[in-house]
C-alpha cells in the first residue's frame, strides 16, 4: 500500500473561481509547474468521470519534459475531484469555502522513486504557484 501525502493551502477567493482556475486548461498552463525554470506549455481536461486530464511539463531550457496524464474518477463541482495517474496512483482534491477563503487539500499516493519529502515539496510548490496565480487574477480584476 502506497504512502499518502497531503498538502494544502488557503486562497482568498470564492470556491467557484478557485475551481475554475484549477480545472480549466487555459488557466492550468499558467500555474502547473514547481518553479520558475519550468513551464506548462499545454493542458487539456475532459472534466467528467472517465475523462482525461493531461498537462505537458517542461524545463524552459528544453533539457527535460514529461506528460502528466490521469483519468478522472469522480467530479463533484466545485468541491471534489479524484483522478488516477498512469502508474495507478490516486490523487484526491477537496475544496471547502469558509471566511472568504477556499481551502484546497490535495492527497496523493507517493511514488517509490523519490523521497517522500521531495514529493511533498514538489507538489506543495505547484499548489503554491496555483495560489499565487489565483491571487494575481484577483488583483487584476479589482
Amino acid at each position: 500500500m502506497p504512502n499518502e501525502i497531503t498538502i494544502q493551502t488557503n486562497i482568498p477567493e470564492n470556491i467557484h473561481t478557485v475551481w475554475k482556475l484549477y480545472t480549466s486548461p487555459e488557466h492550468i498552463i499558467h500555474w502547473n509547474f514547481a518553479d520558475p525554470s519550468w513551464h506548462c506549455p499545454s493542458a487539456s481536461v475532459d472534466l467528467k468521470k472517465g475523462g482525461v486530464y493531461k498537462a505537458r511539463m517542461e524545463a524552459k531550457d528544453g533539457s527535460f519534459g514529461f506528460d502528466f496524464e490521469a483519468v478522472i474518477d469522480e467530479v463533484k463541482e466545485p468541491t471534489h475531484l479524484v483522478y488516477t495517474l498512469g502508474d495507478n496512483r490516486n490523487v484526491k482534491i477537496d475544496m471547502k469555502e469558509s471566511n472568504q477563503y477556499t481551502e484546497v487539500v490535495v492527497c496523493f499516493d507517493a511514488e517509490n522513486e523519490n523521497p517522500l519529502e521531495m514529493q511533498r515539496e514538489g507538489w506543495q510548490s505547484i499548489l503554491n504557484q496555483f495560489k499565487t496565480y489565483v491571487e494575481s487574477k484577483k488583483t487584476s480584476h479589482s
